[in-house]
């Protein structure tokens, strides 16, 4: 038990004294007690050795390091729970634990980086040497507002090369794996999009479905092919699944018939627009937008500035007028509204408009507002959808194929949390401003903190980004680790089938 220690008085001041001399001699004696003598000696050497390991081998870093980020308000979505404003959320980079293992093929040279030897003829209508440089991100932006950072995460990247910055992502990712016996995963980085896109003028079917009737020949060679017969097996494409599912009683538009090979039907496509009847393979990726981080400080920067940025505009449109009667109808009325009100910027996109082409720009006129419409254009998807996720402004749909059947491994389960829907076929298309001014300034707040928040997971990070100072889940991650959930379910049910046989 613990006494409280009385206070000497001045009366008994000598008592005290011979108490301490006492103490003293006994004290100097116990010194001289050698067992002491040598368990101070031995405490005095594991405390210096202690402190040794402690300052002088700081512990060293896990590869996955942990950030923290200035979160939004409490938004329960189909992949986490969001904080309010004033606390912090923790991202974490990606961690494999042993539920993602991809090994990526070595593809002879002709079906990928032997393509870009003729960057110059990828595409019929436009040169697309700058645009596969820098492993798919394209030519260098100014450094748009963040700053001093280290490395330039701004680029010109093209809608269409996705393809490029997967391999890219993957073939440095934590991971991959270079022995194929311990993969679930097998990449094959076919630039197909860029293929096609470089034949679509070519009349001869047989020649324009050549370079995809060899590329399925080989992977049925491959042993690891035999194994689950391409069921664990994916591609990534950079180009609507359109482009390779050609009907021969439709009409020819270009594409070839890479996703309607058996072998292909075997494996997952990874595409930016999805066949929403017709793909049970096919799972939408994000179209690439112009911002590749490096970095969470540089992710955590672009955020913070998406939360403050001044949104004078009710709504926006970027966009040009299109032929065709149910593509034309929507986009006319758009145009038509939004040049008539005083709370839409427009920015429109026909005879060249150079602002158009201009990425600073177009995020510009995005970030000034709170709603972008997104019309669908020459197919369902836009890339411009992401460049306003990007840019924290809502976007509002006007057709569910847009994003909602497209994404589902990207966007949140419930729609009205980050978007607008509005059918194209409905009233409320012919009213745009009042539907919008419907939604409470509260509300728009909510659903902006969750577009903003969903910005990591919906961006491609740069192909060189170390996983140690990433620090967060970009969209190939977020892909690697879906695909994996479900190739495993997949190859699952197959063998509980084969069982009960």
């Amino acid at each position: 038990m613990f006494l409280s220690k009385k206070q000497p008085s001045a009366a008994v001041p000598w008592i005290e004294k011979e108490k301490y001399q006492k103490s003293k001699d006994v004290y100097f004696k116990f010194l001289l007690n050698p067992h002491f003598r040598y368990t101070a000696f031995l405490f005095v050497f594991l405390s210096f050795w202690f402190l040794l390991q402690v300052f002088w081998f700081p512990p060293t870093k896990t590869q996955y390091a942990t950030n923290t980020v200035a979160a939004v308000t409490t938004t329960t979505t189909s992949y986490g729970v969001h904080q309010n404003p004033r606390t912090t959320a923790t991202l974490s980079s990606p961690k494999c634990n042993g539920r993602v293992s991809v090994y990526v093929y070595n593809l002879p040279a002709e079906f990928n980086v032997g393509l870009l030897e003729d960057c110059s003829h990828l595409n019929v209508y436009t040169n697309m040497c700058p645009h596969v440089a820098n492993r798919g991100l394209g030519q260098p932006l100014d450094n748009m507002d963040l700053g001093s950072s280290d490395v330039n995460p701004w680029f010109s990247t093209h809608q269409f090369i996705a393809e490029v910055i997967f391999h890219a992502r993957v073939e440095n990712h934590p991971c991959r794996t270079r022995d194929p016996a311990k993969a679930n995963l097998f990449y094959v980085p076919f630039y197909g999009g860029l293929h096609v896109s470089s034949k679509f003028r070519e009349q001869n079917h047989t020649m324009r479905d050549a370079l995809a009737v060899r590329l399925a020949d080989y992977l049925q060679d491959q042993p690891a092919w035999r194994e689950h017969y391409g069921k664990d097996h994916f591609i990534a494409l950079g180009r609507t699944s359109w482009d390779f599912m050609r009907i021969e009683s439709g009409p020819d538009f270009g594409a070839n018939c890479l996703l309607n090979l058996p072998p292909v039907k075997n494996m997952s496509v990874l595409t930016v627009e999805r066949n929403p009847w017709q793909g049970s393979n096919q799972h939408g990726i994000p179209y690439p937008s112009y911002f590749h981080p490096s970095t969470s400080d540089q992710m955590l920067t672009w955020q913070r500035m998406m939360r403050r940025s001044n949104r004078p505009y009710l709504f926006s449109f970027i966009g040009a007028p299109r032929k065709g009667v149910d593509k034309a109808a929507i986009r006319d009325e758009m145009i038509k509204q939004c040049a008539e009100s005083t709370r839409c910027k427009l920015q429109q996109c026909n005879h060249g408009n150079p602002k158009c082409y201009n990425p600073a720009e177009i995020l510009r006129v995005m970030r000034e507002s709170q709603f972008c419409l997104q019309a669908p254009g020459d197919s369902f998807t836009r890339r411009s959808t992401f460049d306003s996720i990007l840019s924290g402004c809502i976007p509002v749909f006007f057709s569910r194929h847009t994003a909602y059947t497209q994404y589902a491994w990207f966007l949140p389960e419930k729609t009205s949390e980050y978007s607008v829907y509005i059918d194209e076929q409905g009233n409320g298309s012919k009213r745009i401003e009042e539907e919008l001014s419907k939604i409470s300034e509260e509300e728009v707040e909510r659903m902006r903190a969750t577009v903003i928040d969903m910005i990591p997971r919906l961006t491609y990070a740069h192909p060189n980004a170390s996983s140690t100072d990433l620090g967060f889940e970009d969209a190939v991650d977020v892909a690697l680790e879906a695909l994996a959930h479900h190739v495993r379910t997949k190859i699952q049910d197959d063998n509980a089938i084969a069982a009960s046989r």
